[in-house]
């Protein structure tokens, strides 16, 4: 099976997925990111302009990491693939991956517990992007599909337990 976790950045993907993935009995945990960062030389940022390179780039990273669940997933691993996904690019992403059953959860807090989450962080995700600017994209222009989590109130542990239960995880 593949599981697809996505949300804006700081909504807790990394750590969540992580988490699910040492809960089942054999998975394997796909970080998206990992992709664009094997690009040395001519990564192409994805900023508010979209040039044509950075989005060609950004489908790269995805059609891998949809190949590389798959492939884990063939092998008998949970493949659980995190990487931010929003808009209608969720459901082309779904397209690209074959393995079934496959489930889309997208962790949606609320934009202020986001805000405080990134300014706790090491790293600055956000750069050109703000937390509103995303999190309008994925309130207004992702569809609603597969199972959303309002992580906002939650610990990652519940959070996993939220995913355990609307995946029906426990009977697999």
């Amino acid at each position: 099976m593949v599981i697809v976790i996505t949300g804006v950045m700081a909504a807790g993907k990394s750590t969540v997925a992580q988490r699910l993935a040492e809960r089942l009995p054999r998975s394997a945990h796909i970080r998206g990111d990992v992709f664009r960062r094997m690009i040395v030389s001519g990564r192409e940022e994805l900023l508010s302009d979209e040039k044509a390179e950075a989005v060609d780039q950004l489908w790269l990273r995805y059609r891998l990491s949809a190949a590389t669940a798959d492939a884990y997933a063939a092998a008998g691993f949970t493949a659980i693939v995190q990487d931010v996904i929003l808009g209608g690019d969720l459901t082309a992403y779904a397209e690209l991956i074959v393995t079934r059953p496959r489930h889309l959860v997208v962790l949606a807090p609320r934009p202020e517990v986001v805000s405080q989450r990134e300014a706790a962080r090491p790293k600055a995700g956000y750069g050109a992007w703000t937390v509103p600017d995303l999190d309008r994209s994925l309130r207004e222009d992702t569809p609603r599909t597969g199972l959303w989590i309002d992580t906002s109130d939650q610990s990652p542990d519940e959070t996993v337990d939220a995913i355990v239960a609307g995946l029906n995880l426990s009977r697999s």
